[in-house]
């Protein structure tokens, strides 16, 4: 199970693994324990786990990084409030996993949800797994921001030639074939 096939359904509490599609929505089941599974519907807001990022005063942090960075946390002692932890625990939990966060940003029920989908994860998720996946990733995009600029290049230096070699815009014909043109009628 990976973060990208475990999504959040507004108005429901919870997470849901994807186990399947239909061909107006998804078919997901509720981490929670019970196993129930849940079809979703084209209205239905649905959020993936990898998609998403949190607030921080110079941009954003991928919640996959959050979530590791919890994990490595959590191995050297700190707890991960429960949902009926007293409000002042949820910013102070938030404040040693991810300091720099923006508290305008950020509200108190996005540090409860983030601590509630740690918790519901703590034991169904290997995040091993996923700290190599975010390093492979970081080493492909060290890697590729060369290949990068090469492929940008081509496809500049292949625009540039089309359009050099593209017709004139008077000429009517083009490789022996006519062009059909919308006449001005008087």
């Amino acid at each position: 199970m990976e973060l990208k096939d475990i999504v959040a359904i507004a108005g429901m509490p919870g997470l849901y693994h994807v186990i399947g599609q239909r061909k107006n929505g998804l078919i997901v089941e509720a981490l929670d324990g019970t196993g129930k599974k849940i079809p979703t519907s084209p209205t239905t807001k649905v959020s993936i786990l990898s998609d998403i990022a949190m607030f921080t005063m110079e941009g954003e942090e991928r919640l996959a990084k959050v979530l590791l960075t919890i994990f490595d946390k959590s191995k050297d002692g700190l707890t991960v409030p429960d949902k009926k932890a007293s409000d002042d625990a949820f910013p102070q939990f938030l404040g040693k996993v991810l300091p720099n966060y923006d508290n305008e940003r950020i509200y108190l029920s996005d540090m409860k949800k983030l601590a509630s989908w740690y918790t519901i994860l703590s034991d169904k998720f290997d995040f091993e797994a996923l700290r190599k996946a975010l390093e492979e990733e970081d080493s492909e995009s060290e890697g590729e921001t060369k290949a990068e600029v090469k492929a940008k290049a081509d496809v500049k230096a292949k625009a540039e030639k089309t359009v050099k070699t593209a017709t004139p815009k008077g000429d009517t014909k083009s490789k022996g074939k006519s062009v059909n043109t919308i006449r001005k009628m008087a």
